[in-house]
């Protein structure tokens, strides 16, 4: 049984409008991340490790090849509020 005609331009503006929106959404998302793609399963390890580069570089995504930390990387540690719930 075919489509009828009047039922295409709805069925063509509906997968277009999904298609612009979730390029947009992956678009801001690695831009969010400095162009690279999303983190999945981040663990206690990772989180510690984007303190750090974030600490570091001034970006969760970036990071430094340099071996030494900056002077001011000594007194620029992360005070939090409360205790953890560990």
């Amino acid at each position: 049984m075919p489509v009828p005609w009047e039922a295409v331009l709805p069925v063509v503006l509906m997968t277009t409008m999904f298609t612009v929106g979730g390029t947009l959404f992956r678009t801001a998302r690695t831009l969010n991340n400095d162009g690279k793609p999303p983190r999945y399963g981040i663990d206690e390890w990772d989180e510690m490790m984007m303190h750090r580069d974030k600490r570091l570089t001034g970006s969760t995504r970036g990071q430094s090849s340099n071996p030494k930390a900056p002077p001011e990387f000594a007194i620029n540690s992360i005070q939090y509020a409360k205790p953890s719930l560990q």
